[in-house]
């Protein structure tokens, strides 16, 4: 029981780091044009992730079931993920770097994972649905395939959007452009926001209901009071997938919040500053780009980076007005830290799990 409120312990550390780590990306646009001051936009971020956060579960369903064997899932393994994830997302806030929690949280997930079970076959890499290829599971379909394709598209709509408004925009006066986009990117940023907490928000709560399920599982809850029994996660018979209890939800989401509010002004300097000149039209482009992505991804129950989607529709905005508006040799900084994210956070977690294991905290019996 300890060790099951030590995994939610935390996992809220690295929901709260994720409140000042990604939904930083999500300001960034919004603090860079300078329509909103840096404590205004925290605070427009923390309310609408809140609310965002509460929307939906399809993407804890997506990490609580489909991207690894429950039944290799120990409270140890869910520790050192989030402990693998926490680690590389602290080393790329202190160097400025805008890289995807979502993928830390991954692939420590994965790491650990396979530590455990001391063999790749614990990972599911690809279980097709028989009616739409989005309702499947496996890292793949879910984590791969859209770790290319969303910032891909973001890129391609920022670009897009801007084209359309440059042209519809070219007889207007600088000023007027200004005061109109100024207005219209609060509600962009607000959807920014929003859109980031339905997705980044919903995989904490997929670790905590894991380590739920697992403790369940387990007969860890065995004994205790009836006023306790809401900690209890089991999946109903014939199902693949369990409900998120409201609490996991609430939980999550206030914590994010806070987070949010702590700031994280490094990460905002590197994209709303130094990658590229952005003025409120830019702003505008870029966070409705990239909240329509992600938006789109939530509702497939996919767990993309917001990181990636915001950067790759900042650099799609900024590449219509000119590409060598863009400062690349921060874009190929950014890159490799995204490159870097899945294999350097699953290393960690991989390693954390051996170590525990020869130390004698992991029983030789579940891994040695």
């Amino acid at each position: 029981m300890t060790l099951i409120l030590c995994v939610i312990l935390v996992a809220l550390v690295f929901e709260y780091i994720n409140g000042f780590h990604d939904t930083a990306n999500s300001i960034a646009t919004v603090v860079a044009t300078k329509v909103l001051s840096p404590r205004q936009a925290v605070a427009l971020a923390a309310f609408t992730n809140l609310i965002g956060a509460l929307w939906g579960t399809a993407v804890a369903k997506t990490i609580a079931s489909g991207l690894v064997d429950t039944k290799v899932v120990t409270q140890e393994v869910l520790l050192c993920a989030l402990l693998g994830g926490i680690v590389w997302n602290l080393v790329t806030w202190y160097w400025g770097l805008p890289s995807s929690s979502s993928h830390a949280l991954i692939g420590g997930l994965v790491g650990a994972s396979v530590a455990m079970a001391q063999s790749w076959s614990v990972v599911i890499w690809s279980q097709p649905d028989a009616e739409h290829w989005y309702k499947g599971k496996g890292l793949l379909w879910k984590v791969l395939v859209p770790m290319f394709t969303s910032p891909a598209l973001g890129f391609f709509i920022g670009f897009l959007l801007m084209g359309i408004l440059y042209f519809l925009l070219r007889n207007w006066k600088p000023r007027w452009v200004s005061s109109v986009f100024g207005r219209a990117q609060m509600v962009s940023a607000g959807a920014m926001g929003f859109m980031h907490g339905t997705n980044d928000a919903q995989k904490t709560m997929g670790i905590i209901a894991l380590a739920l399920l697992a403790g369940t599982t387990d007969g860890q809850f065995e004994g205790l009071p009836q006023w306790l029994n809401f900690l209890r996660v089991e999946v109903p018979e014939g199902k693949k997938d369990f409900e998120i209890a409201m609490w996991i939800k609430i939980l999550c989401a206030v914590v994010m919040a806070a987070g949010t509010a702590a700031g994280g002004w490094r990460i905002i300097r590197t994209l709303g500053h130094k990658m590229v000149r952005l003025q409120p039209v830019h702003g505008f482009a870029a966070e409705t780009s990239s909240a329509f992505v992600i938006g789109l991804a939530s509702w497939l129950g996919i767990p993309v980076s917001t990181t990636h989607n915001i950067s790759s529709a900042i650099m799609g905005v900024g590449s219509a007005k000119r590409f060598n508006a863009l400062k690349w040799t921060v874009v190929e900084r950014m890159a490799w830290a995204w490159i870097l994210t899945i294999p350097v956070s699953g290393g960690i977690a991989y390693l954390l799990v051996k170590l525990l294991s020869a130390i004698g905290v992991i029983p030789s019996a579940v891994a040695s």
